[in-house]
C-alpha cells in the first residue's frame, strides 16, 4: 500500500423468486413490447455504500478484543425498505422505510475467499409482501441498539408478494492500494 489506502467495494445481487421457484420477471415496459424484446427478470446487481457506522464497525473488529457485535449467522441482519432516497446513504443507520421485519444472515455466513466477505439473507415466502423495494441494510442485530454495516439502493426496486421468496447476497472486497 503505497499511499495507505484502503477500498471497501460492495456489490448486492437481489433475486425474486416465485412460487414454482422460477426468477420472476418485471413486467414488460412500452419499450420492451415495441421492440418486440423479453421481459427482464427480477435480479438486481447495484454497488452498495459502507456506511459511517460500518466504518466505526470494521475499525472496532480489528482489535485485539472488538467491542462491537460481528455480523455473524447467529446475530447478523438483513432489511429491506421502499424509501431509498439517494440523500446521504453513508450516513443511514437503518432502512428509510423499512417493510417486513429483520431477515437473519443465513446459515454457514459470512464466508471469506481471499479479500471478499459475502453475506447472504433468504427472505422465505410469506415474510414479504410489498411493492417497489428499493433500499437494503447489512446489521449486526435486530434491535434499536443494532448498527448498520452497510447500505444499498435496489434499482430497479423489486415487488415481492406473500408467495414469492427473496435473495440477497451481498460481497465486500477488501482492496489495498
Amino acid at each position: 500500500m503505497r499511499d495507505g489506502k484502503v477500498r471497501m467495494e460492495g456489490l448486492v445481487k437481489v433475486v425474486v423468486v416465485d412460487k414454482d421457484g422460477e426468477i420472476k420477471f418485471y413486467p414488460r415496459s412500452w419499450i420492451r413490447r415495441l421492440l418486440g424484446l423479453p421481459p427482464k427478470r427480477m435480479m438486481v446487481l447495484h454497488h452498495n455504500t459502507i456506511t459511517a457506522q460500518g466504518d466505526g464497525l470494521i475499525a472496532d473488529w480489528m482489535l485485539a478484543t472488538p467491542t462491537k457485535t460481528k455480523i455473524t449467522s447467529v446475530n447478523g441482519y438483513m432489511q429491506v425498505g421502499t424509501g431509498w432516497t439517494g440523500n446521504s446513504p453513508k450516513q443511514n443507520t437503518r432502512c428509510n422505510s423499512a417493510t417486513g421485519g429483520f431477515q437473519k444472515v443465513d446459515s454457514g455466513f459470512p464466508s471469506v475467499s481471499g479479500a471478499v466477505v459475502t453475506y447472504k439473507a433468504s427472505f422465505p415466502a410469506g415474510s414479504l409482501n410489498a411493492t417497489g423495494i428499493d433500499e437494503v441494510c447489512l446489521m449486526n442485530g435486530n434491535t434499536a441498539q443494532a448498527e448498520s454495516l452497510a447500505y444499498a439502493q435496489i434499482t430497479p426496486a423489486v415487488d415481492v408478494t406473500a408467495n414469492d421468496s427473496l435473495a440477497i447476497e451481498w460481497t465486500i472486497t477488501v482492496q489495498g492500494s
